[in-house]
C-alpha cells in the first residue's frame, strides 16, 4: 500500500500532464496556482508524519535486540538450571561438569546467534527506512525545483513582454513628439510645453 506522500507525488505528476501548453509553445504549461499551491500544500502537511513513521521502524531496533536478549538469558538460564541438576547427581559427577559446560556453550553460541541475526535484521530495517524515507524527499525536492523553475520561465516571459509593450509606447511617443530643427532652438521651452500639453490631451 503506497503512502500518502506517493499518492500526492503521482497526483502533483498526474496534474502537470493534464495541464494545457502555453500557446506556441511544447514545453510551458499555463498552472492554477490555487490547485497547485493545495497539494504542495497538503504535501508538506504529510511529510513529517511520513517521516515519524519510519523513524518508528527504525525504533523498533530496540525492542528487537530486547527480545533477541530475552531469549538468550533464557536459554543461559535453562542451560544453568540443568547443570545445577547435573552437578547435584554425585554418582555422574565428572559427567555431569562436561554435559554442563557443553551445554552452556551451546546455550552461548546460541544466544549470539540470536543476537547477531537481530542486529542485522534491526539495520536492514533501518536502512531500508531512511533509503525510503530519501527517495521520497528527493521526489519533492525534484518537484520543488520543476516548480521554481516554471515559475522562474513564466516571469521571465512577462517581463520580456513588458519591456517590448515599453518600446512601443516609448515609439508611439516619439511619434508624437519629433525633435524640433535647429532653428528652433530658441523657442525650445515653448515647444516642450506644447508637446507636454499634447502628451497630456493624450493621456
Amino acid at each position: 500500500m503506497s503512502s500518502r506522500i506517493e499518492q500526492l507525488i503521482d497526483e502533483i505528476e498526474e496534474y502537470i500532464d493534464g495541464c494545457k501548453y502555453q500557446p506556441f509553445s511544447n514545453t510551458k504549461i499555463v498552472v492554477d496556482k490555487e490547485e497547485i499551491d493545495e497539494l504542495l500544500r497538503e504535501l508538506r502537511m504529510k511529510t513529517p508524519d511520513e517521516i515519524k513513521r519510519y523513524q518508528k521502524i527504525i525504533s523498533n531496533k530496540e525492542a528487537i535486540l530486547s527480545d533477541a536478549r530475552a531469549k538468550a538469558e533464557a536459554l543461559i538460564n535453562e542451560a544453568t538450571i540443568h547443570t545445577n541438576e547435573l552437578i547435584n547427581e554425585h554418582e555422574i559427577m565428572q559427567q555431569a561438569y562436561a554435559q554442563a559446560n557443553e551445554v552452556v556453550t551451546m546455550a552461548t553460541h546460541q544466544a549470539q546467534e540470536i543476537l547477531d541475526n537481530a542486529t542485522m535484521e534491526a539495520n536492514n530495517m533501518r536502512t531500508a527506512a531512511m533509503q525510503y524515507t530519501d527517495g521520497i524527499l528527493a521526489n519533492v525536492e525534484n518537484l520543488l525545483n520543476q516548480t521554481m523553475k516554471t515559475t522562474q520561465e513564466h516571469f521571465d516571459s512577462f517581463m520580456g513582454a513588458l519591456n517590448n509593450y515599453n518600446d512601443v509606447v516609448n515609439a508611439n511617443r516619439v511619434e508624437l513628439n519629433p525633435p524640433e530643427p535647429d532653428s528652433y532652438v530658441g523657442d525650445s521651452s515653448e515647444s516642450d510645453t506644447n508637446s507636454d500639453d499634447l502628451n497630456l490631451d493624450m493621456l
